[in-house]
């Protein structure tokens, strides 16, 4: 997002569809903090595609799978991906699934400007910060200046 937007996200319009501890609010307050307007919405938002179609920066972390679909973006817009969905898959064989996020990603990856794939987005983006987390843990246990990433 930084790359695409910079720090300051002011005058940016940011859509938050979920509103878990773990995820949804702590990224809202990401988002406030640098100066984004920020809608919080869930999968009982009243007319959530129209909330959604007025995102600069949509990030979708509900949990159903491929449930934001192409005319809920905002043409140009960043969208983030955060679900991480098993669905069955029989082109793959009798009982296989596959992983699919939130977003119909196909059809709205002809309409946003930049989108992050499940899987293969936030996934490893996730585990590079962790094992970054472990890595400053140590550090500081260790009473040394930890490394910045």
């Amino acid at each position: 997002m930084r790359r695409i937007h910079g720090d300051d996200l002011s005058g940016l319009n940011a859509v938050v569809i979920g509103r878990s501890n773990l995820f949804g609010k702590p990224m809202g307050l990401l988002l406030l903090a640098a100066n984004a307007t920020v809608t919080m919405a869930h999968s009982k938002t009243k007319d959530l595609a129209s909330v959604c179609r007025n995102a600069d920066i949509l990030v979708a972390a509900v949990g159903r799978p491929q449930m934001v679909k192409a005319d809920w973006v905002k043409p140009g817009a960043t969208v983030i991906d955060v679900g991480i969905n098993r669905i069955d898959a029989p082109e793959k064989g009798e009982g296989k699934t596959r992983l699919v996020g939130d977003v119909a990603f196909t059809e709205a990856e002809e309409v946003a400007g930049a989108i992050t794939p499940v899987p293969g987005g936030v996934g490893p983006m996730t585990i590079a910060m962790l094992m970054a987390n472990t890595v400053i843990a140590a550090y500081r246990s260790a009473g040394l200046e930890a490394p910045r990433f």
